[in-house]
């Protein structure tokens, strides 16, 4: 099996390579754009990785602290953000349980593809994980404020297929309120042999070679949107 943490602590580039082909459609923001505007918000991101969605919503917010677990994740966002010359952000390492942020200090408190990870990687106890997660999320927004949260629902599909994992922290979240719907972010790779070997990389052989037999350099991905006002 692919080994996440090893990729999150010592493969960011390969990583980048594969998460800046995903969305071709332009999704995302479109979905965040339906919950809440951007302009004018302060915002705080768990789980930047190498800065998706932190340079995603700089350009756009007021201003945007983002964290992460990994600091090799975080020094290419960082890399990122100072290319486009952006200067309302500040990246810093950090637990999603445990965020270095004030009170009520945000307008949107989001997530993408991370929070998933406190049950991926402690399947016997995730439940407690999750809820702390959320609480600080909670915490760190001001009343009125939105929580977001953006997390896989299959690659490789057209439709939703949530991983059998996930199930059930995904109706945790409807029962803790959030509302949800689900957006397509398909990977548009450069050709097929970058489409089989990142979809190798990160995802695994099964689907680098399902890629091989659709001989496509689109990949299928369904992404599910998560959202709660505070």
């Amino acid at each position: 099996m692919t080994d996440h943490k090893d990729i999150y602590a010592r493969q960011a580039d390969s990583y980048e390579q594969l998460v800046a082909h995903e969305d071709y459609q332009g999704s995302i923001e479109k979905a965040l754009r339906a919950i809440t505007p951007l302009e004018s918000m302060d915002v705080v991101e768990l789980g930047a990785g190498t800065g998706r969605l932190t340079c995603l919503l700089a350009p756009q917010v007021q201003w945007l602290r983002a964290f992460d677990i990994s600091p090799h994740m975080l020094a290419v966002a960082q890399a990122k953000l100072e290319t486009r010359g952006l200067r309302n952000w500040s990246l810093a390492v950090a637990d999603h349980r445990r965020l270095p942020v004030r009170d009520a200090s945000a307008d949107v408190v989001l997530s993408g593809w991370s929070v998933c990870y406190l049950v991926d990687w402690n399947r016997q106890a995730w439940q407690a994980d999750v809820e702390q997660a959320l609480a600080e999320m909670g915490r760190a927004a001001r009343p009125g404020g939105v929580l977001i949260l953006l997390e896989t629902q299959g690659t490789g599909f057209e439709t939703p297929h949530p991983p059998e994992h996930l199930q059930a922290y995904y109706r945790l979240l409807a029962e803790k309120g959030f509302k949800s719907t689900w957006i397509r972010t398909d990977y548009q790779f450069d050709s097929l042999e970058q489409a089989v070997e990142l979809a190798s990389f990160f995802f695994g052989e099964a689907l680098a070679e399902q890629v091989k037999i659709t001989a496509s350099p689109i990949l299928p991905e369904c992404t599910g949107v998560w959202w709660k006002t505070i």
